[in-house]
């Protein structure tokens, strides 16, 4: 950009004439519209240096100025002087475009996982967010000197009695509502958003969401476990996925693990996403210990069942390659509008 660019509109702008208001319309358009003649200069000066913006900025802003009140005398000139034989406004024409917006990259990746395990035959369970200490903890198998009961891990909403309220760690207290509620067999999917007094960073959030899945039966194995993962994960990542399970710990399932699957960025040969490794973690699972079952009224020797839980964010992480948590909760419609092609219309 140049002087002689501002110069040039500056005399465009003075020879300007108008005849009518859809004459003075496209003037404004053609000026100050989007695709303007100003916008683009105004474009290109953000990516000047500092002293360039200090020499073009406040040319640019009276040009700007300019244009406005140019754009304003006209169109008082023409409504004064403008005789109307009928409508103003052609009443034929459609009206205005609304720009559609696009879904989060999150509620996709939720829906994609729903649509997978009601093939699998599994329900949709909800339940509150604020809950009670006995069903996010107590009838979980959480001890009470658990860590995650501490002040530094939860929300509570109330204190000072035998059963405070929270806002719920995950959704396993979901899966202990359907235990309660429902009869056996139970094959159901918890998704919602936790809360977590966490610090917030590019792998952390103190608000996330999860899916957790639940199912009870008669004869339920870990190897039913490991099948159902395994089918999940090829639904979700692509057909040559593999996983691989890792033992862990959970108080409310025993055995636990934590699940990886295979990279599907390089394949199983090392990136800096996977960390060299080849492998990326992306649920934690088990089998639903006895003493869960026998708190919601379950008899742990005729019944057993297996629950897993997921983080939606993470989820999204892998398939899309996202490199910073927070992007999911900035509202930064750039960010936002990268996931319109990944809706099926």
């Amino acid at each position: 950009m140049k002087r002689e660019d501002i110069e040039k509109v500056l005399a465009e702008l003075g020879e300007l004439k108008c005849k009518t208001q859809k004459d003075v319309e496209d003037a404004r358009v053609r000026f100050l519209g989007k695709k303007g003649e100003i916008t683009a200069l105004f474009d290109e000066f953000r990516t000047f240096d500092k002293e360039m913006k200090a020499e073009f900025g406040r040319t640019l802003n009276e040009l700007k100025q300019t244009a406005q009140a140019r754009i304003e005398e006209l169109k008082a000139t023409i409504g004064e002087g403008e005789v109307s034989e009928g409508p103003k406004h052609d009443l034929t024409m459609p009206g205005d475009p609304l720009e559609l917006g696009s879904r989060h990259p999150v509620s996709i990746v939720r829906q994609e996982i729903v649509d997978i395990f009601r093939k699998f035959g599994y329900d949709v369970a909800e339940g509150p967010e604020v809950e009670d200490d006995y069903h996010v903890f107590e009838a979980l198998n959480f001890p009470p000197n658990h860590p995650a009961r501490d002040m530094q891990d939860t929300f509570f909403v109330s204190t000072g009695h035998p059963n405070p309220l929270l806002l719920r760690t995950h959704t396993s207290s979901v899966q202990v509502r359907a235990m309660e509620n429902m009869h056996v067999p139970i094959r159901v999917i918890c998704p919602g958003r936790v809360f977590r007094n966490e610090a917030i960073s590019a792998r952390a959030h103190c608000i996330f969401h999860q899916v957790e899945g639940l199912y009870i039966d008669e004869n339920v194995t870990f190897a039913d476990l490991k099948q159902a993962i395994l089918l999940f994960a090829r639904e979700m990542f692509g057909p040559e996925t593999e996983i691989r399970m890792r033992p862990s710990y959970f108080p409310f399932t025993e055995p636990s693990a934590e699940v990886d699957v295979s990279c599907n960025i390089c394949h199983g040969k090392g990136c800096n996403i996977c960390k060299g490794t080849g492998w990326l973690e992306i649920l934690g699972c088990g089998m639903v210990d006895p003493n869960v079952l026998e708190a919601s009224g379950i008899d742990s020797k005729k019944y057993s069942g297996f629950a897993f839980g997921m983080g939606l964010e993470r989820i999204a992480m892998l398939k899309w390659r996202v490199n910073d948590l927070r992007h999911y909760f900035e509202n930064d419609m750039r960010f936002l509008k990268e996931f319109d092609t990944a809706v099926e219309v």
